[in-house]
């Protein structure tokens, strides 16, 4: 478990931040950029899950909201990483298998879609349609991020989803 004694650690005060394995790296390099716009995404999840959704759809979004975060904890070790003793989070293929059958279910009590859907119509469907461009803002770093080093494929599979 974390624990955060304070809020603040001044570490940040030079341009770098601290990646998982503890290598400092500039806060806008690709990796940073990478994680901290899934980061936004997951914030932007959070003001859906304050909103008067039903019951099935704030279960959805919650399990989303934890499976962002362990992508954050997936991107913040370099997948070539050897510093350190402990073997760094993974996302497993389960979580993309899940994620599907959680939209297949969602897509099975609608009406196809025939056409590209205008954002808006109410706060709920406006925040989605900010969680679904954040999320392949999220997915184009990532993949910008793979032309300059390994990545896990279910992580860009799972933000493709």
């Amino acid at each position: 478990m974390v624990v955060l004694n304070k809020i603040y650690t001044k570490k940040g005060d030079d341009g770098k931040t601290e990646l998982g394995n503890g290598e400092r790296v500039k806060k806008f390099s690709k990796r940073v950029v990478a994680y901290g716009t899934v980061d936004e995404l997951n914030s932007i999840i959070g003001i859906v899950t304050s909103l008067d959704i039903d019951e099935e759809l704030l279960n959805s979004l919650s399990k989303i909201q934890n499976d962002l975060f362990d992508i954050g904890a997936d991107l913040c070790v370099p997948q070539d990483d050897k510093k350190n003793n402990f073997t760094p989070f993974r996302l497993p293929s389960n979580y993309v298998l899940r994620l599907e059958n959680e939209i297949d279910k969602m897509n099975s009590s609608i009406d196809p879609i025939k056409s590209f859907v205008l954002p808006g119509g109410s706060k709920i469907s406006s925040q989605l349609h900010l969680c679904r461009t954040t999320c392949r803002r999220a997915e184009r770093f990532l993949v910008d991020l793979m032309e300059i080093e390994d990545i896990n494929p279910e992580v860009l599979k799972y933000l493709n989803r």
